[in-house]
């Protein structure tokens, strides 16, 4: 081959390379990019949501079953909820509010028929949403909002190539984790796993994605999931439906006085 055009041959292929990995890398964001995109997914605005949530009980002693209305108002700067029991008919109206704005800590209220209520405090965070694996800091806790986000890694969930996004707590978020990794599935940018540790380092729970659908507005999203924590058999298992955006809530909706009343 003559001189000139094996260099220039050279060169196109030279070039035609540094295309494909500028393509590479552009299709997949940085960390703090994934990390804001995800952020922005969750703080959806104003929505309401029916759950059916499966709670195992140890050594295989049966199911508790519940249908839970969940109302929320998801913003940048604050996290509004109240979930409330629909059924069964002897939980009936077992409700609560949390709260949660900027880095503070979450707080709350927790009702039970016919007129008990209780503060939820900072310290019964991690305590269990009517008895079930999920915590209330799990509820409320946007930690792609963390100050510390980097890529640790990429593994197949489910057949689907995913990125491992490792959050730390930055200065001024509360938090009791230490960390959380995310497997990220940056196509549908919908997270597939979720591992959750402790300030001590060791893994506190794992939360899979075991359904993927989509949203009111088109959007892929998790609709499906199974939580668990280490050494323990019994398993939370949560299934969302007829999610609704855009709803019209006053002030009064997101106050203890209205867990008195399922609407």
């Amino acid at each position: 081959m003559n001189p000139i055009r094996r260099l220039l041959r050279h060169a196109l292929l030279g070039a035609a390379l540094l295309v494909a990995v500028a393509k590479a890398e552009e299709a997949v964001p940085s960390a703090r990019d994934l990390a804001a995109q995800l952020s922005n997914k969750i703080q959806d605005g104003s929505s309401v949501l029916r759950l059916k949530m499966e709670i195992g009980k140890p050594g295989g002693g049966g199911k508790t079953v519940l249908q839970i209305q969940v109302k929320s108002q998801r913003t940048k700067s604050s996290t509004e909820l109240v979930y409330q029991i629909l059924w069964p008919k002897d939980r009936k109206g077992e409700s609560f509010l949390l709260r949660k704005a900027g880095g503070r800590a979450p707080g709350g209220s927790l009702f039970t028929p016919p007129g008990s209520m209780l503060p939820l405090t900072a310290a019964k965070m991690q305590d269990g949403v009517f008895g079930s694996e999920l915590a209330y800091d799990d509820l409320v806790e946007n930690f792609f909002a963390w100050g510390n986000q980097a890529i640790v890694g990429t593994e197949v969930v489910d057949r689907v190539p995913c990125q491992i996004l490792e959050s730390k707590p930055g200065k001024g978020d509360a938090t009791g984790y230490s960390k959380v990794r995310s497997w990220i599935d940056t196509k549908r940018m919908v997270t597939l796993r979720v591992e959750k540790f402790t300030g001590s380092g060791k893994l506190a729970k794992r939360i899979d994605t075991t359904r993927v659908s989509k949203d009111d507005a088109g959007n892929s999203t998790g609709s499906s999931f199974s939580l668990q924590r280490p050494g323990q058999d019994s398993v939370t298992e949560i299934e969302g439906s007829n999610i609704k955006h855009g709803m019209t809530f006053t002030a009064g909706d997101f106050t203890p006085e209205a867990l008195r009343t399922l609407k």
